[in-house]
């Protein structure tokens, strides 16, 4: 089953797509490697292909879904939460007449500070190579990571803006905003088109990326499940 909009379903857009050699799994089923994050998705919501979803985690660990509303869900699972958010694709990148600040590329060697500032601040899931999955931006202050952005999920033609986050201290500062601005700008430097997704309760960064020049397209619900053992049925 193929959607009629690679962003309808954009995690099995991605591990299906540009970034299947980043992921684990077979053509029923396919998630992140654990080290770069929880989101799986089936290749369709046959029961053959769904049941490929409960072979992608040890039942201890969560793997997270982002999928239509009233998409069916795998037998014999656990949900664990399920969030509405907000689909959202750039339009035109407005300008920001304050200068910017010192912006540095970040790689392996910041790795150690970039997962403590995501557990610290907690943007969304981040593992130990997040971090790998598209190019991130940071800013330092004193020698210490203050705040970053970067790139996640790139189905064909799209590059998911994540990771947006900055120590409590640093926020207010337009920071966030100047990153975003540069992991936009090299995207569109690509040819691709930025994206990015947003609780639909989290009003504050709603408000933000609109002033960035994203606009909404559609609601999709993040699930968070653990997979039981078989036989075992939660329903």
């Amino acid at each position: 089953m193929v959607p009629s909009h690679p962003l309808d379903r954009p995690v099995w857009a991605a591990l299906f797509g540009r970034q299947a050699s980043l992921s684990v799994g077979d053509d029923r089923a396919r998630r992140m490697h654990p080290d770069y994050g929880p989101f799986a998705a089936a290749a369709s919501y046959s029961a053959h292909d769904l049941a490929g979803l409960s072979h992608l985690s040890d039942g201890t660990e969560g793997l997270a879904l982002v999928e239509p509303e009233g998409a069916p869900l795998p037998e014999a699972i656990e949900v664990l939460g399920q969030a509405p958010c907000w689909q959202m694709q750039l339009q035109t990148l407005t300008a920001d007449a304050r200068p910017p600040p010192e912006i540095l590329p970040l790689g392996d060697a910041d790795a150690a500070d970039m997962l403590a500032l995501a557990t610290l601040t907690r943007p969304g899931p981040f593992a130990a190579r997040t971090h790998r999955l598209g190019r991130f931006l940071g800013v330092r202050r004193d020698g210490q990571l203050i705040a970053m952005a970067g790139e996640r999920m790139q189905p064909e033609g799209f590059t998911e803006v994540s990771g947006v986050c900055a120590l409590p201290e640093a926020r207010g500062k337009g920071l966030a905003g100047a990153l975003m601005r540069a992991v936009i700008a090299n995207i569109l430097m690509r040819g691709e088109v930025p994206i990015l997704h947003a609780y639909a309760d989290n009003q504050g960064a709603i408000e933000l990326y609109q002033r960035l020049g994203f606009t909404y397209r559609r609601t999709l619900i993040l699930t968070r499940i653990r997979p039981q053992s078989p036989g075992v049925s939660t329903r």
